[in-house]
């Protein structure tokens, strides 16, 4: 089926572009999205949001969110294979660690680009396509801490809490033209390998599932948080303190 015919079809299932999807969390909310209807665009660095796309009838690409030109290419591939962008779930791997006065300007360039600058600039290339459709929705995901920083993770908590304040400001410009943004904090999730340990500062107990941040982000999508902007939901486990 050629481009054309699948944007000039009756398919009226809404679109989402995914970054970071190949696996992990991004990977668990492409397979959420899929089963609830959803056609795909997906990116990865390595060829596994390719192989997932090939999996599940979508269309993917290999490329960088670090990379302004990889960016505009996955907005325009989810034109060309569809002729419209409904949801961007904005999704990134690791930034450098280490301590705090020790990160070079360079590591700290990096966080830049990788989790704020990425938001950024997919708000830039995807926001005029939303507005001309009447509609759109966003969620960027994050970590619970953003608000409680913990110096194990200094790049990470500086650069999360400035894209939670980029989804207010985000939110309060383009609510009345009905694009929703919204930032999703995971805790402790089994994407990755952590210290059983851990789950004695947990409330809850354990580490939390992919398959729930995935079930979390396909609710902020959808229509029945249409009355929700703005906010920065934490899915934790009752991990963090304030209220």
């Amino acid at each position: 089926m050629t481009n054309e015919t699948i944007k000039s079809g009756n398919d009226h299932r809404p679109v989402a572009v995914i970054t970071a999807a190949g696996r992990g969390m991004g990977e668990a909310i492409a397979r959420e999205l899929h089963g609830r209807g959803y056609r795909l665009v997906l990116m990865s660095p390595s060829g596994s949001a390719q192989r997932l796309a090939a999996e599940l009838g979508a269309v993917g690409m290999s490329g960088s969110v670090t990379e302004p030109q990889d960016l505009a290419a996955l907005v325009q591939l989810a034109v060309n294979s569809y002729g419209r962008i409904d949801a961007v779930v904005t999704h990134t791997g690791h930034p450098p660690k280490g301590d705090l006065l020790e990160i070079s300007d360079e590591d700290w360039l990096v966080g830049h680009d990788l989790m704020l600058l990425s938001v950024v600039r997919m708000a830039r290339l995807v926001t005029p396509l939303m507005h001309q459709q009447g509609k759109g929705a966003w969620v960027n995901i994050t970590t619970f801490a953003a608000h409680e920083p913990t110096l194990k993770f200094p790049l990470s908590c500086a650069y999360r809490a400035a894209v939670a304040a980029y989804t207010k400001l985000y939110a309060d410009r383009y609510a009345d033209n009905n694009i929703r943004m919204n930032a999703l904090l995971p805790g402790y999730i089994d994407s990755l390998d952590h210290n059983p340990a851990i789950c004695e500062t947990i409330p809850m107990g354990r580490i939390g599932s992919v398959a729930e941040i995935a079930k979390t982000a396909a609710f902020l999508l959808s229509d029945d948080a249409g009355y929700i902007t703005g906010q920065n939901i934490r899915v934790d486990g009752g991990l963090t303190r304030h209220v």
